[in-house]
């Protein structure tokens, strides 16, 4: 992706043509004279009220912005979706209804989402953790390119309804033709077979797919985006309730919170127990949610002692959690996936404090420095460790609760995961 704008009210062609004119710095005026069209016809496009460009003048456009490759690809492809979009046909298919709001995920809705409607990419897979919140990222990304940019939804539960045969694939293309359409595979963790897609992609020029992993299979020409838990606050936060509520981990927290004790409000005395209790469930949005559920019987202060003591011994509350897994599970479960020299590294990582580099990593585990960056980056895909903010360079550091089941066995929270 070449960055610099995010998605906004609209995805269509006249918005990618806005930002590809305003990179190059210029005008409608002088666009249009590059393009030999007129300055009204150019003021159309881009607001949306030209439909269908004809082709000869999407070529123009192209030559005149000195688009190539893959960029002109993209820029064309936009202006036939855009038309396929305006005939006449049955309403685009809406996406499943999600249950509860979103807190905190706003920059990895909008590079998802401009990554798919303005930059064209066909191919994602959001990886991370049980619990780390990846179907409700994508059920947002979903629900704005319904609406923004009229694409119809197709969600399959592949943890459910794995794999697909002939009948059911027919069925599938006939029902999204050639309009554009996201196909979503949730919770494709048996993996997704690459013939499959391949055949989509061909039968369906308007398709885009996006697929949640636990784990990320490399698909040739997919992009892997790898879902770090939100974003938790430092020491110095606790006594600053107005600087907490703008964590992303405590944003979430509190609007549990506050839909389970109506009125809450973050007062100073409880800030730091707020604070502590996202720092040792590391931000993950499902031990997040779980947590909050027994706050109607025990304040955020209980609930730091209780995890101070050892382990968390809660389950889920009475109500609204039945069938879900833990993050005790969900960590067990990454964990198996790692080769014996990934699990060595990560107990290594585990025992020492604070942060670290992938060059500490090198030195630590004493192997080729290849094989150990390798082993980094996969921890980094599984979700077992998360980056943090560095001057000096890239610097990452263990989970809370991976820290807690390398401690002593069952030494971790048993909480909830959801997506």
């Amino acid at each position: 992706m070449d960055g610099g704008h995010t998605l906004q009210s609209t995805a269509g062609f006249g918005e990618l043509l806005r930002i590809r004119r305003e990179r190059i710095g210029l005008t409608q005026q002088i666009l249009a004279d590059h393009a030999t069209l007129s300055v009204r016809a150019i003021r159309d496009m881009e607001s949306g009220r030209v439909q269908r460009p004809r082709q000869e003048t999407v070529r123009l456009l192209a030559d005149a912005l000195r688009l190539e490759g893959r960029s002109r690809s993209v820029f064309e492809a936009a202006a036939r979706r855009q038309a396929l979009a305006e005939e006449p046909r049955d309403e685009p298919t809406a996406p499943p209804v999600a249950r509860g709001a979103i807190v905190g995920r706003e920059p990895e809705i909008d590079v998802l989402t401009e990554a798919l409607a303005v930059h064209g990419d066909r191919l994602m897979t959001v990886a991370g953790l049980g619990g780390v919140g990846k179907t409700r990222l994508v059920l947002e990304v979903a629900r704005r390119l319904h609406l923004t940019a009229r694409w119809s939804v197709r969600w399959i539960d592949w943890a459910r309804q794995p794999g697909m045969g002939p009948e059911r694939r027919a069925d599938l293309v006939g029902a999204i033709g050639a309009r554009p359409t996201l196909l979503v595979l949730d919770g494709a963790d048996s993996g997704v077979e690459t013939a499959l897609l391949d055949e989509l992609f061909q039968r369906c020029p308007g398709l885009s797919v996006l697929i949640t992993a636990r784990v990320a299979q490399p698909l040739p020409g997919g992009q892997v985006v790898p879902l770090a838990p939100l974003p938790t606050p430092g020491p110095e936060l606790d006594h600053d309730p107005a600087a907490l509520a703008e964590v992303g981990a405590v944003r979430l927290l509190l609007s549990h919170l506050r839909r389970l004790r109506p009125g809450y409000r973050l007062e100073p005395e409880e800030a730091p127990a707020v604070a502590a209790l996202c720092r040792q469930l590391d931000g993950l949005p499902g031990a997040l949610e779980l947590a909050a559920g027994w706050s109607t019987v025990l304040s955020p202060r209980q609930l730091v002692a209780r995890m101070a003591d050892g382990p968390f011994h809660l389950g889920p509350p009475p109500a609204g959690f039945g069938g879900r897994g833990g993050v005790g599970e969900a960590l067990d479960a990454a964990v198996d996936r790692l080769t014996l020299g990934q699990r060595d590294l990560l107990e290594r990582l585990a025992a020492e404090p604070g942060d670290w580099s992938g060059e500490d990593a090198v030195e630590l585990s004493g192997r080729p420095p290849q094989e150990s960056l390798a082993a980094v980056h996969e921890l980094l895909a599984s979700g077992l460790i998360r980056s943090v903010p560095a001057r000096d360079g890239v610097r990452f550091t263990v989970l809370n609760l991976c820290r807690r089941l390398f401690g002593g066995a069952g030494a971790y929270p048993v909480l909830a995961a959801a997506g």
